[in-house]
């Protein structure tokens, strides 16, 4: 299949899962034009907010044994959002394809919670810890750099 057609398949399996009460969101984990895996968003069937496509998918390759993605491509239905986009880059596919941009799905579909929107959700990680909508407060506790220190000494090269 071409990046077209895996594109446009990606589009046909977000519908699917519209019509099967999920969210507007598909991916596809592709090697040497193969599909790996396939994954469409289950945040309404699981309750989970976690359950992106993209997040689903990856978690399906590394059952299937694959923690690495590179010599892969991944085709999804829109640019990923942060949380995605993250996991990606973790996953390090060679390549990412997308049939809707961030501003095209927010032409007609809204995300968000009481804490972002689809138009700041990208905004967010650029602003100061400080000045962001999760209030967050660092605690100090003793020794707190230990567990980094001992993986780092369990892990030189």
């Amino acid at each position: 299949m071409n990046h077209q057609q895996l594109s446009a398949l990606t589009i046909s399996r977000a519908k699917e899962n519209v019509d099967a009460g999920g969210k507007p969101f598909a991916c596809l984990i592709v090697k040497d034009g193969e599909i790996v895996v396939e994954a469409v968003n289950h945040v309404a069937q699981e309750g989970d907010p976690t359950a992106h496509a993209e997040i689903r998918a990856i978690r399906a390759a590394a059952e299937k044994g694959i923690s690495d993605l590179s010599g892969h491509d991944m085709y999804v239905t829109a640019y990923p959002c942060p949380m995605c986009l993250g996991a990606v880059y973790y996953a390090q596919p060679d390549r990412l394809f997308f049939a809707v941009t961030r501003e095209e799905e927010g032409e007609h579909y809204e995300d968000g919670n009481r804490l972002m929107t689809l138009a700041t959700f990208y905004d967010e990680y650029a602003k100061p810890v400080s000045e962001r909508a999760l209030e967050s407060e660092q605690v100090a506790v003793d020794d707190a750099t230990a567990p980094f220190r001992e993986w780092t000494a369990r892990h030189a090269s």
